[in-house]
């Protein structure tokens, strides 16, 4: 197995989520820091805009608009031309919504806590959505156990989705109608607990594992190739950079009871890999 140490990119964040390379920055969420963040390669950090209803996953339409999933207000947001707006209301979801995946059609396969997670509730299970340009919201994979990181595999014929509570990574076919089907195991990841992802050009995953606080280079059917660890909590990635061959990392690199207290021990960090970001990125 390959290991590898990583750098400091920029750090002084409270708790970073959704990683995404577009137009040459690192775009991301710090969930308690209520803001959206870009941060070019040499560390110069810009604030996007204040999401006052605690940012997730992110993601950008074919239009260069960025989705912004709203944790406590339950919506989906959209910044473009320097502007905040409503995008979707998520109030019927069972849970906040989380991360999710976009398709060349602009269909967003999207995860939700199932659960008031943060208020206490029982964990549940949860239905994983797409939701349709047309406004419409469908079910497409019922009973799943917090659908959290996704991504798009195989030329968009293949959805693969972290379900974090169980350690576990399932795949469904993506028809180009966006209908799921064969839903499958992808990786068992025993006590890891995967949360965000990313892929590379080899259709292989990155997990960040925020459990065992670990980043791990998995293929279809579960070995682990590549690990990179942190003291703290291994949160979510992505490959880009200059050289397409940079894997961006976020993790919690402090004590867990501080993140609500606004501790700022988060971070993004980075490391060369030998396989590099998918052609579509």
């Amino acid at each position: 197995m390959k290991t590898y140490k990583a750098n400091t990119v920029a750090d002084g964040f409270i708790f970073l989520e959704a990683p995404k390379w577009r137009d040459g920055k690192i775009w991301m969420s710090d969930v308690m820091g209520k803001a959206i963040y870009c941060v070019t390669e040499d560390g110069t950090t810009e604030k996007v805009c204040d999401v006052p209803g605690m940012p997730a996953g992110i993601g950008f339409l074919s239009d260069g608009s960025l989705i912004i999933a709203s944790l406590t207000d339950r919506k989906l947001l959209r910044w473009k031309d320097s502007a905040l707006s409503d995008f979707r209301d998520l109030s019927a979801l069972p849970g906040p919504p989380n991360d999710f995946a976009i398709d060349a059609q602009d269909r967003i396969y999207l995860g939700n806590f199932g659960c008031d997670f943060h208020g206490g509730e029982a964990l549940r299970p949860t239905p994983l959505v797409r939701l349709d340009p047309d406004g419409s919201i469908t079910e497409v994979a019922p009973d799943m156990e917090f659908p959290n990181g996704a991504v798009i595999i195989n030329d968009g014929r293949t959805l693969v989705v972290n379900e974090t509570w169980v350690g576990r990574v399932t795949a469904f076919d993506l028809a180009e109608d966006g209908t799921l089907s064969n839903r499958r195991i992808y990786a068992d990841l025993g006590d890891h607990q995967p949360d965000g992802m990313c892929a590379d050009a080899e259709g292989a995953i990155w997990v960040g594992s925020y459990n065992t606080g670990d980043f791990l280079r998995v293929l279809n059917g579960g070995e682990i190739t590549d690990r990179i660890h942190f003291d703290g909590g291994g949160v979510s990635c992505v490959i880009g950079g200059a050289d397409g061959h940079t894997l961006f990392m976020t993790a919690y690199v402090g004590e867990e009871a501080a993140i609500a207290k606004g501790a700022r021990q988060a971070g993004l960090f980075s490391t060369k890999v030998s396989v590099g970001a998918p052609s579509n990125v």
